[in-house]
């Protein structure tokens, strides 16, 4: 087994050593539970790192949504160079669940756009942990929902070795009930084409290269990897193992199986309607499921497949559904479970269910789903929490679940960089715009960044406005901005194209910002969940990673949630203080390069020569679409999967042409 190893410059620092071992040592001796409360600035990500050096278990990390799942996919690729460093999220570029609507008799059918590359970064993650044991899957609460049966995936595999024997057309099927598609003319991910005794194969995970297996007769005579545009042979294989396009594939001997299920199911449910009197019902449902079992049997897959999982994996009703975690409990080794921000995410991962619950309801009462669909669920959260071997639970302000849980529950308070908590001061809130105009005016001088949290869209949007029209450049962010742009927005203030971001709760978590020197929170007295002691304190943070941090709280009085976050706050800025005047350390703001997959790249002589693409020799346009690959290859390594998609469709043309 490969090593899991830190490729780092920095040593442990400040309370680094101390949470490290203490960690360690807890899982080592099997405990089940353990937290981090590591304060913001105090290196939490690389402290998570040396604990999995230390404990080496394959590791899933899980956080509350995808901004923050890529910020640390590409923190960890860094951390460990040499292992495999898996992204596992949500493939849809948008998604809109069936649903049906009583009261106006309103159904509104699954509409989604798949992103090939997220979907093909899941394949890969499926695939390693099945493969390797030195893995490390970064994943947002879609690790939660049902896969596929990892056994029955496992065993959809296709292995092949050099100076075996196989019959040529029994690997051919082999290939094609696995879910590829014989595609000779335009060769693409989860393809292969056929030219005599030579078969390429495209794998679904792979990202530029296919596996060519030449024949001599039926002995395997080579097994060599070529780049995709290229041609060019690029690895000589001893042996190969291909695996299924998607984890929802199943033998034909199952997929027999789960038609006969199906039609049961059916046949009881169309008898409940006719003793209910309910013929609307009994018609909607005979159609659609005759409908999709037309389709799975003439072609395996029909839209909404997902909801006869149930059947597909050979699970009994309420059986608690395959999820990520069986695959990693399908390598048959001890694994760690990590949930950053987990004040927030087992928050989210808790209420998962029941959303979900809620809506499917309604679709099977009412004719659109068999009652099976409802096995087709993310995990509860007590099949959550107790499914893993291990956890780490990593927050600045946990909770009293995870508390209450840990066997140990290790403090980071001290900054190696020696930043210290920022300082607190209350304002009246009265004319508070007006008063925090002036202030930004002065952080604006000094080239610093501001944060503004509100407590509504509309006061983002309005306040963003009113700042603009007095010369302030300033954005807003709020939920209904997508990933991408809330990536480019961030980068933006980072450069300094603007100097205030107004926000909601957005701000809280996961907003590493070091040229932030100011974090202002309006209406700070207003009690409730953006005004919580946990969400204070969040927001608060985000002015710990710069030398003159500086907090203010509009308020009319002091609320208890504001008592403490300011007394927590100051608690930790005398421990800092205390261990930089031991220590000699003089603060320094920290210093972050910008992430570079937050930049979209120039092709404007690429555009220029794609103009006269028709006319050019077939050897320049191959050129083309060499350097087109390379800067797709970047784009998507740097998980920029909107730019890597568009130069994607335009290799896609060239070769058409």
């Amino acid at each position: 087994m490969p090593k899991l190893e830190v490729k780092s410059e920095y040593e442990p620092a400040g309370d680094q050593p101390k949470a490290i071992e203490a960690l360690s040592n807890s899982i080592i001796e099997g405990n089940k539970y353990q937290t981090l409360l590591g304060v913001t600035g105090s290196g939490k990500t690389y402290t998570m790192a040396k604990v999995i050096e230390k404990t080496q278990k394959p590791t899933l990390i899980m956080t509350h949504n995808k901004t923050l799942a890529a910020q640390l996919y590409s923190e960890f690729k860094e951390f460990f160079p040499n292992n495999h460093v898996e992204y596992f999220i949500s493939y849809y570029d948008y998604y809109q669940p069936e649903a049906y609507i009583p009261r106006t008799d309103l159904f509104i059918e699954k509409d989604s756009s798949i992103n090939a590359e997220l979907e093909r970064l899941r394949l890969s993650t499926t695939a390693s942990l099945l493969s390797f044991d030195d893995v490390i899957v970064i994943a947002s609460v879609s690790a939660n929902y049902g896969l596929g049966n990892p056994s029955e995936y496992k065993s959809m595999v296709q292995r092949i070795e050099v100076g075996f024997e196989y019959s040529q057309k029994s690997f051919l099927l082999k290939l094609v009930e696995m879910g590829y598609k014989r595609n000779d003319k335009f060769f693409d991910r989860a393809d292969f084409r056929v030219n005599g005794d030579v078969i390429d194969i495209f794998p679904a995970y792979f990202e530029d290269e296919f596996i060519r297996v030449e024949f001599f007769g039926d002995e395997v005579e080579s097994i060599t990897k070529h780049e995709y545009l290229t041609n060019n042979k690029t690895k000589e294989l001893e042996e190969a193992i291909i695996y299924s396009v998607n984890p929802f594939v199943v033998t034909q001997d199952r997929l027999a199986n789960a038609v006969k299920q199906i039609e049961e199911e059916l046949d009881d449910r169309l008898d409940y309607y006719v003793k209910e009197e309910r013929v609307v019902e009994y018609q909607r449902l005979k159609q659609r499921v005759e409908f999709d079992l037309e389709m799975i049997e003439s072609t395996g897959v029909c839209k909404g497949i997902e909801n006869y999982a149930r059947h597909l994996t050979g699970q009994k009703p309420g059986e608690t559904p395959y999820s990520l975690m069986d695959y990693f409990e399908q390598m048959g080794k001890d694994f760690l479970v990590i949930v950053d921000e987990s004040h927030v995410s087992l928050s989210q991962f808790r209420g998962m269910y029941a959303a979900d619950r809620s809506r499917k309801e309604v679709l099977v009462d009412y004719g659109f789903r068999l009652p099976s669909a409802l096995d087709n669920r993310p995990l509860k959260f007590d099949e959550y929490i107790e499914k893993a071997p291990h956890f780490l639970f990593v927050s600045a302000t946990p909770n009293e679940l995870e508390i209450e849980k840990s066997s140990v529950v290790a403090e980071q308070i001290i900054r190696p960089t020696g930043l210290l908590d920022p300082i607190i001061d209350i304002v009246d809130s009265e004319y508070q715009v007006e008063k925090l105009h002036d202030e930004i005016k002065k952080i604006v001088e000094k080239n610093e960044r501001v944060l503004v949290t509100v407590l509504t869209k509309k006061m983002a949007e309005e306040l963003s406005s009113y700042y603009q029209d007095l010369g302030i450049k300033v954005k807003y962010m709020h939920s209904e901005i997508d990933a991408i742009e809330r990536n480019e927005i961030i980068r933006d203030l980072r450069l300094g194209k603007f100097d205030v971001l107004i926000g909601i709760n957005l701000l809280r978590e996961g907003l590493d910002i070091p040229e932030t020197s100011l974090v202002a929170i309006l209406d700070a007295d207003k009690e409730g969940f953006l005004r919580s002691k946990t969400s204070l304190i969040q927001t608060i943070g985000r002015a710990a990673r710069n030398e003159n941090g500086r907090v203010i709280l509009f308020a009319k009085k002091i609320t208890a949630s504001m008592q403490f976050a300011i007394d927590e706050t100051n608690r930790r800025r005398k421990l800092q203080e205390e261990h930089n005047k031991i220590h000699g350390i003089t603060p320094k703001s920290t210093k972050r390069k910008l992430d570079g997959s937050l930049k979209l790249e120039e092709h404007d002589d690429v555009a220029w020569k794609k103009q006269k693409m028709e006319k050019m020799p077939a050897a320049e346009r191959k050129k083309i679409l060499i350097e087109l690959n390379k800067q797709m290859k970047k784009a998507a390594g740097d998980l920029n999967f909107e730019e890597a998609i568009r130069l994607r469709d335009e290799i896609e043309k060239i070769k058409k042409i």
